[in-house]
């Protein structure tokens, strides 16, 4: 069964969605960080994705960010999964310590094997490798930087070094709400035999039905933004179209 992960996307500190992450194009919400991930927890989330916008384009986790990673951990038993700017063990450390569960590793898997593996063999279960894409080819530094490399070698490549997990973006689909890249996930998710969560695109039960209907052996999740900000589907809708039991989504394991 597919679990249904909000997403919340963080910039200066504030709750925004990127459209095809393109940081010109910003839609700005009035909820807090920690009032988005109440709700999300309320309605029955336990994994809820979170990504620091400004970390991911300047490589570093930003102090705003952090601050709100704080308080939305405060606010919500959920575990956290949090992205952007970890290029090293000591920023996973940062954002582990702030209090996230698990940590995704996008830019630096894929331009430092070396670093990877460490982190890797350090981190276990709570490390997420983040492949994001644009017409298959792999894109880095807030995806402002297009790789001459596949996903799915990349893909492969992370899997030799220790990667357990991963999360897989489709970039053109992003904030889109037309629906996920099917056929590049399913390749995407051919290449490796570790869980996938597929991200971008989603926007209603359909679509979730659609994902689910691919019976994908791998496919864990999928990661849903912009849809539910803008009031385009509601979560209960999405987790009762992924055959999920609400409460009783798979905890994220801290070991």
């Amino acid at each position: 069964m597919i679990q249904i992960i909000p997403a919340i996307d963080l910039r200066d500190g504030a709750v925004v969605r990127l459209i095809q992450g393109d940081y010109a194009r910003q839609v700005s919400y009035s909820w807090s960080p920690a009032d988005a991930a109440r709700l999300w927890s309320d309605l029955g989330a336990r994994i809820i994705h979170v990504v620091d916008l400004d970390g991911a384009r300047l490589g570093v986790p930003q102090g705003s960010s952090l601050r709100a990673l704080e308080a939305i951990v405060g606010a919500t038993d959920a575990a956290i999964e949090w992205g952007g700017g970890i290029r090293n063990a000591a920023s996973a450390r940062r954002a582990l310590e702030a209090g996230a569960a698990r940590v995704v590793l996008g830019t630096a898997a894929a331009c430092d094997d070396d670093s990877t593996a460490s982190m890797l063999a350090e981190l276990a279960e709570r490390a997420v490798i983040g492949i994001d894409a644009r017409d298959g080819r792999v894109a880095v530094k807030g995806w402002t930087q297009l790789l001459d490399l596949t996903a799915e070698d990349l893909a492969r490549r992370m899997v030799s070094l220790g990667a357990r997990r991963f999360i897989y973006t489709d970039i053109a689909q992003d904030g889109m709400l037309t629906g996920p890249n099917t056929v590049a996930l399913r390749a995407f998710s051919a290449a490796v035999e570790v869980p996938v969560i597929a991200s971008g695109g989603v926007a209603s039960a359909v679509h979730i039905a659609a994902l689910a209907g691919l019976g994908i052996p791998n496919l864990e999740g999928a990661i849903v933004g912009k849809a539910l900000y803008d009031g385009a589907t509601d979560y209960a809708g999405l987790v009762a179209a992924a055959g999920t039991p609400l409460g009783s989504l798979q905890e994220v394991s801290n070991a």
